[in-house]
């Protein structure tokens, strides 16, 4: 397991009874994590200092509690990469603090390529793995279907000071835009995908991961230039293996163009009891080093 440990403005502090206590920055909040079947050990304590809890409803969906009032939205870093975070009402906040350990893992790969490497980054979300290519001098192509989340990454890039990089935001449904990518003739030398289990296109289109991971992938391929550096995938879907991933990668990417495939979880430990909370999984390829 991968374990994203050396943050300094986010914190797991504490697990259980099917919730998560964090601080972001210097606010804390209490949410649902369906992984959380153990009890919480003492509730009295840093429990009580959540300044938000999100409280799941019996019908889907769910609500903030403010203790507090909190700023709309708010920064926070990991070492150079700089992201807003903002309580939404599906539980998130804009980030997933594991993909910290992708990122560092992108940012080495790209440094030490010796050429420009063009990124395709697909279910790009706010932009995580957009900005730290960017920050290692990639050109990325960022793609989602939901316009909200392209707009808040082009905040976070700027936030990160790298407005004036390289990157594309396309709002798209990213199968159709690999189709098109795939007909127009442009290529990557690195792809980066973190699919939902279930998901609707802009016009309605229906992705289920189960049915349509293996045929995408296997589409990627035709965009991905003659030497390509690396093909990551990220995963929350519950009850999926990282050996799926592993599989998927090494019958596509691995079968075309040879080198390794890695995979496994990815994880955080909380601060004040050093068990690690599971943050699913992921699949890597990545060119054999020459």
């Amino acid at each position: 397991m991968l374990l994203a440990d050396d943050w300094k403005d986010y914190e797991l502090i504490d697990t259980g009874n099917g919730e998560k206590l964090e601080r972001w920055g210097k606010y804390i909040l209490r949410r649902p994590d369906p992984q959380i079947i153990w009890p919480i050990k003492d509730e009295k304590g840093l429990w009580k200092k959540a300044d938000a809890h999100y409280h799941r409803s019996q019908s889907g969906g769910g609500r903030w509690e403010f203790k507090k009032k909190l700023p709309e939205r708010w920064k926070i870093s990991y070492q150079d990469l700089s992201f807003y975070i903002e309580p939404t009402g599906f539980k998130h906040t804009g980030l997933f603090p594991e993909q910290a350990v992708n990122w560092k893992w992108m940012i080495d790969k790209i440094r030490s390529a010796s050429r420009k490497i063009n990124v395709l980054n697909l279910f790009a979300y706010t932009g995580g793995a957009t900005v730290a290519c960017a920050y290692a001098n990639a050109s990325v192509c960022h793609v989602d279907a939901a316009k909200g989340m392209v707009q808040w990454a082009k905040e976070n890039l700027a936030l990160s000071g790298l407005a004036d990089r390289s990157v594309r935001f396309i709002t798209d449904d990213v199968i159709k835009f690999v189709q098109r990518e795939k007909r127009r003739g442009r290529q990557y030398d690195a792809i980066i995908m973190d699919p939902p289990s279930y998901g609707r296109g802009p016009r309605g289109e229906i992705w289920k991961i189960e049915d349509a991971l293996y045929g995408f992938v296997e589409e990627c391929l035709d965009v991905l230039s003659p030497k390509p550096l690396f093909f990551l995938i990220n995963s929350y879907t519950t009850g999926f293996s990282p050996t799926v991933i592993c599989n998927i990668l090494k019958m596509t990417v691995g079968k075309r163009f040879g080198g390794t495939v890695s995979c496994g979880e990815v994880g955080i430990p909380a601060s004040s009891s050093g068990i690690v909370l599971p943050c699913g999984i992921y699949g890597r390829w990545e060119a054999q080093e020459k």
